[in-house]
Order: C-alpha cells, then structure tokens, then sequence
C-alpha cells in the first residue's frame, strides 16, 4: 500500500502536465489552433453567409431553377438534386453539385430548400426513412418547403424535424416564373419566428419573405393566395372575351383597364401572353389544379362554401381533359374559347401579306 501511494500522482502536478501538452499540441506547425479550429465551426449566433452556410437544393424545374440560381449568385455553395438530372445542368454549369438523392443533399447542407409537384411528392422527398432529407440532416440544420401543399403535411415536417433536433419552415411562394427569376417573389412562411428570421438573408436572395403564423401558416396563406388568383384569371379571359365579342381591340382595352381598378398583376403578367397564343408554362395548368384541389379540401374541412373557387377548378380541370395541363394558367382562355365556340386569335390582314 505505501509503494502504491509513493507512485500516485499529485493532482496539481496531473494538471500541469495537461496544460504542457495542450500547450504543445496546439503551437506544433501539424496541429491546427484552437483559435482556427473554432473559426471553422459555424456559430449558431453569426448571420447567415455564404462563409458559414451551404444550402441544398431540391427540385429544379421552372421556378426552382432561377431561385437556386439567385444563392449561387449570391455566393452561396450548393448541392442539388433533380429527378431528372438533365434539369439542373444550368445550375452545375453556374457551380452547383449535384446530388443522387434527397438524402445525400441533405448530409452536405446546412440549410436545405425543396420546390417539387405534389404533397405525394414533399412526403417522399422529406420523410423518407431510407432516402428522404430529414434523416440526413444532422442536429441544427433546416428544411424549406416552398412547395404549395397540404397546411396538415406542414405541420407533420415541422414535429418530424423537431424530433429530429432540426428545424422545418413551410415557405410557398406567388409570382410565376417572371418574379422567380427576377427574385421577386412573395414568400409565405410558417414555422417558429426566429427560424425564419435567421433564414431570412437566403429568402432575400429570391423576394420577399413575410412571416404568418405557425406550422402550415405559410401554406394557408399560399392557397388563399391562389383562391384570389383562379377568380382572377376567370375575370380576365371573361373580360377579354367580351371585348373581342363587342368589337373592341382587346390590346388597346387591356391597357385602357391597366391603370385602373380593374388593373391585376395577371393582367400585367399573363395578359398579352394570351393575346400572343404564348402558353408556356410560368406555372403549370396541373399544378394549379392540385392547388386548387388542396385549397376545396381544406374549405371542406372548415364548412366553408366559395362557388368561384369551385367553378375556376371545374374550367381549369377541363384543361387537363383536353391534355393541356402542361401548359401555363393562362391557358384558361382556350376554355372560355370553347364555351363560346370563338377564338381570339387574330386573323391575318391580307394587306400585310
């Protein structure tokens, strides 16, 4: 017993050689400092930047694909992930890396964004045990659903990323192709409120973020949104096609109306489109239809009765039964068109031949 406490170590003396080591290890030209070591971990009181953030990226078709663009531009580091991969080329020549899975995205990212079809399709892509991005996101991080879907799937990716120790902000987004690439859109987001404001350098990059409330807040806002747009839009081929009936020069109208109270961003967005026979897609007739499904549902399930509501997804779903729900939302003239057995394209003048 008196060997063994003559070969103890006095505790200061244990100490002392620590601090020797440390000392050591921390100035030798092989080992980073603990000053370096630390800069290179993100804080999570610093802004977000390009410096301290990457960004995943998921979905990359006719709207996900200029937003994307914008972090790039911005100076931010992204991996992303399309079904198919053809559709992100754009980004990868702009930087971009790209990714076989949601799952894989999320591993190399912080922040995580996804824009893709259908609520079938956010539930796959975010909750997936075996590919999905929640269970490849470590402690921390966040998912952004920009996608208009279900409030319900909303609040369900918010508690599944909390019990995941991450964080879930549904952020849909209004302004069709044209805002999605001048990035300015107008960003609906639910979730906690500080997440959205420590996200809220990224949603800068793409328009305007404004916060509504808590979990599936974002997408209720969204479809009240879209509820004021299929009025709208029914409005404005109805409008169009009674000035073409009475003889009036649907151009000079449309102007006429512009300034007035009947003045709409549709109008500004989709009005000569129509007059053109431009019916590419800035959003797409199928998806709108899903919109407007989701938003019927929910008003269903609120005993809430909205008849234009019913009636613009009644003609928009006529689109796709004709096989044009790959076109854009103002393809809803070629349904009045056929109610009224007319059309508003204009004839050739034989003079100008």
């Amino acid at each position: 017993m008196l060997l063994f406490r003559g070969l103890r170590r006095r505790p200061d003396e244990l100490l002392f050689d620590r601090l020797r080591l440390h000392f050591r290890l921390h100035t030798h030209p092989l080992f980073p400092s603990h000053q370096a070591f630390m800069s290179s971990t993100p804080d999570l009181n610093d802004p977000i930047s390009p410096s301290n953030t990457r960004i995943g990226w998921i979905g990359t078709g006719v709207m996900g694909r200029f937003m994307a663009s914008h972090l790039l531009s911005a100076g931010y580091s992204l991996t992303v992930f399309n079904r198919t991969p053809a559709k992100a080329k754009p980004l990868l020549d702009q930087g971009a890396r790209l990714a076989d899975s949601p799952l894989a995205v999320a591993r190399s990212s912080d922040v995580v964004f996804l824009i893709v079809g259908y609520p079938s399709d956010v539930r796959r892509v975010a909750l997936d045990p075996n590919s999905g991005v929640i269970p490849g996101l470590s402690a921390g991080s966040f998912l952004v659903d920009m996608t208009t879907s279900e409030p319900a799937l909303a609040a369900e990716i918010y508690e599944a990323a909390r019990a995941a120790s991450c964080s879930s902000v549904d952020a849909p987004v209004s302004g069709g192709d044209r805002g999605a690439r001048n990035g300015t859109l107008s960003i609906f987001s639910g979730g906690d409120e500080a997440d959205v404001r420590r996200l809220t350098p990224l949603f800068q990059c793409m328009g305007t973020v404004r916060y509504m409330g808590g979990p599936g807040a974002g997408q209720r806002a969204k479809l009240g949104n879209q509820i004021v747009i299929a009025s709208t839009m029914v409005g404005l081929v109805e409008g169009m096609m009674y000035a073409h009936k009475a003889g009036i020069d649907v151009l000079k109208w449309m102007e006429a109306i512009s300034t007035g109270a009947a003045g709409s961003k549709s109008l500004d967005l989709y009005g000569k489109r129509i007059l053109e026979r431009d019916m590419e897609a800035g959003f797409y007739v199928h998806h709108f239809v899903k919109d407007l499904g989701i938003c019927l549902k929910e008003c269903q399930s609120m005993g809430l009765a909205l008849p234009g509501l019913a009636l613009a997804q009644q003609l928009y779903l006529s689109l796709v039964a004709h096989g044009e729900g790959g076109l854009g939302t103002q393809a809803l003239i070629l349904s009045i068109e056929r109610l009224n057995n007319t059309c508003l394209e204009k004839k050739k003048n034989p003079d100008s031949e």
